[in-house]
């Protein structure tokens, strides 16, 4: 492991015990769990498909998409958050499969996922459209993906202008919905830029 993944992997292990804090984290606000239910609802393939949750943190969107009906795996470079998230999995009594991984290349075959969901981790990453290529070979024709990304006050971030041009010819029907405007889904009204970006694979 290459030194910056190892001090990417120490700061989120040190943030997870107190991640699940943020409204939006931990889903335990019932208002901002239904919200983000309602989104992966809106955009999820049928149940029961297989979906990947890239960068899933302590598990709480792959915890909504198991209960949605969905085969989820969930990896996560910080082997704490991981392990909060197969805690919350074994308490709910969910199937969902969870591993130490980083998110520009997920070990996994070709084809393997009907869907991908990722939140709050492509700005982060370098070379963003090698990542997003990487990310499209996981996905069967016809999958469907969800990227939650913004760019906040603090000056880091990703705007949609420029994930939009990284993204790869195959995705297509890609649709950008604002969610600035929509204080359920962070438990607070905010003021930066926060958006999800929808879209199918050819």
């Amino acid at each position: 492991m290459s030194d910056d993944l190892q001090e990417a992997q120490q700061y989120w292990d040190n943030e997870a015990v107190t991640f699940d804090a943020e409204p939006d984290h931990g889903l335990s606000d019932p208002i901002v769990l239904a919200t983000w239910t309602a989104l992966l609802q809106s955009w999820q393939p049928a149940p029961p498909a297989k979906i990947l949750d890239i960068g899933c943190g302590t598990g709480s969107l792959s915890l909504v998409l198991a209960k949605l009906g969905h085969q989820v795996t969930g990896i996560d470079l910080s082997p704490k958050m991981v392990e909060q998230a197969k805690a919350k999995a074994d308490e709910a009594g969910m199937p969902i499969n969870f591993a130490i991984m980083g998110a520009s290349s997920p070990d996994f075959p070709s084809h393997s996922f009907d869907g991908i969901v990722c939140r709050h981790v492509l700005w982060m990453l370098p070379e963003l459209t090698a990542v997003l290529q990487a990310w499209t070979k996981l996905l069967k024709p016809g999958a469907r993906i969800l990227l939650v990304e913004g760019f906040w006050v603090t000056g880091g971030g990703l705007h949609a202008e420029q994930l939009l041009a990284a993204l790869p010819t195959k995705w297509e029907n890609v649709l950008v919905q604002n969610l600035s405007n929509r204080s359920a889904f962070w438990g607070k009204d905010v003021s930066d830029e926060r958006y999800a970006l929808t879209a199918e694979i050819q």
